[in-house]
C-alpha cells in the first residue's frame, strides 16, 4: 500500500538549496515546472519516538562513514559541524546554502530490509455474486 515517502526541507532561499541537492550531494531529480525540483532518495527507514507534543518531525540523511563525508563537503566548501558522537551514531550538521541545518549521520544501529510495495489486499466481499 505504502510506495515511498515524501519529506520536504523549508527554506529561506529554496532555489540554492535546490541547486546544492543536485550540484553538492548529487541527488537525482526531476522538474516538475518552473525549476521545482524532486529528488530521489536512497533507501529510507522511519522511527516513532517518544515527545511532549505531536507533529513534530526531523529529517537525517545516512552515510557510511561520517569523515569521508564531512572532508568530501571540505573539499567543496561545505560547512559541518563537528562530528558528535552518539549512542545511535556518529552525527554532523551540514549548513545549507539557504542557511539551515541538515543533520547527516552514520548509523551504528540495526538497519531494517529496505520496504518493497505490495499490491493492497482486495477488500473482502468484492466479490460479484450470482
Amino acid at each position: 500500500m505504502i510506495i515511498g515517502a515524501h519529506s520536504i526541507i523549508y527554506s529561506r532561499k529554496p532555489e540554492a538549496d535546490r541547486a546544492f541537492l543536485r550540484d553538492i550531494l548529487r541527488l537525482s531529480h526531476v522538474d516538475v515546472g518552473d525549476g521545482w525540483l524532486i529528488f530521489s532518495l536512497p533507501p529510507a527507514e522511519v522511527a516513532v519516538h517518544p515527545g511532549a507534543r505531536n507533529n513534530v518531525h526531523e529529517f537525517y540523511f545516512m552515510c557510511e562513514d561520517i569523515r569521508v563525508f564531512v572532508a568530501a563537503m571540505a573539499e567543496r566548501r561545505v560547512p559541518c559541524s563537528p562530528i558528535q558522537s552518539m549512542g545511535w551514531g556518529q552525527l554532523t550538521q551540514v549548513t545549507l546554502p539557504g542557511g539551515g541545518k541538515l543533520g547527516v549521520y552514520q548509523p551504528r544501529h540495526a538497519r531494517p530490509k529496505a520496504h518493497r510495495p505490495r499490491k493492497a489486499p482486495k477488500p473482502r466481499g468484492s466479490r460479484k455474486r450470482e
